[in-house]
């Protein structure tokens, strides 16, 4: 695992690479945000940010999703991909953030994965985004996969065991961007399908890496 000097060396340069860390997803209200993330279940947010705007002019508050058939919302997000199970979900999260929370989508824990749909990588995210929750660690598929390669973790595939393994590493007040820019790198050089490590400026501060390297000059 990494020393708290080698942690800080990987959040500065991914900081100079990628300034910007927002959120890929499009939304101006929070539970805009909140749906947009279910939608992105096994689908890309490119894709999700295709299909949200017309879902949101046809649904345009949350009060006609809690009232509308999840057959019409259904077609709206047909190309997401199991859209019979996430346009339930969409209804009757609307539903609950109605009648259990005034309309608002909740800040703990506890609450946000009461909601229909929601686990923990989507409630870290509203945490971290719309709250702004210093510890707010969003481990999908990219942070997975990078966090492990870098060796900030030790390659677990476990969202949770990922997700409390970064908690013990990563500064609080980084860990929202810090995984922000995990997408956007895993996107750009480190790819599920080969990590581009000749053009990887990470490449000296990478255990998968080294571990390539020393076996080659073996």
């Amino acid at each position: 695992m990494k020393t708290e000097q080698e942690v800080w060396s990987i959040v500065n340069a991914l900081k100079a690479l990628y300034p910007d860390s927002l959120c890929s997803l499009q939304y101006d209200k929070d539970y805009e945000l909140l749906f947009a993330v279910r939608l992105s279940a096994q689908c890309t947010d490119e894709r999700v940010n295709k299909v949200t705007p017309a879902l949101f002019q046809r649904f345009p508050t949350l009060e006609s999703f809690a009232e509308a058939d999840p057959a019409e919302v259904g077609e709206y997000i047909h190309s997401c991909g199991f859209y019979n199970s996430k346009s339930k979900d969409l209804v009757n999260c609307a539903k609950m953030l109605l009648a259990d929370y005034g309309g608002k989508v909740p800040h703990e824990m506890e609450d946000l994965l009461r909601l229909p749909g929601i686990g923990r990588k989507t409630a870290n995210l509203i945490r971290g985004d719309i709250y702004k929750e210093p510890g707010s660690v969003v481990t999908d598929t990219h942070c997975i996969r990078i966090t492990g390669r870098l060796g900030l973790t030790d390659g677990s595939k476990d969202p949770a065991k990922v997700e409390k393994q970064l908690r013990a590493v990563l500064p609080p007040e980084e860990s929202n961007n810090f995984c922000h820019r995990m997408v956007l790198h895993g996107r750009a050089v480190c790819t599920a399908r080969r990590a581009k490590c000749e053009i990887c400026p990470l490449c000296e501060r990478c255990s998968h890496f080294q571990a390539q390297r020393t076996a080659e000059e073996a």
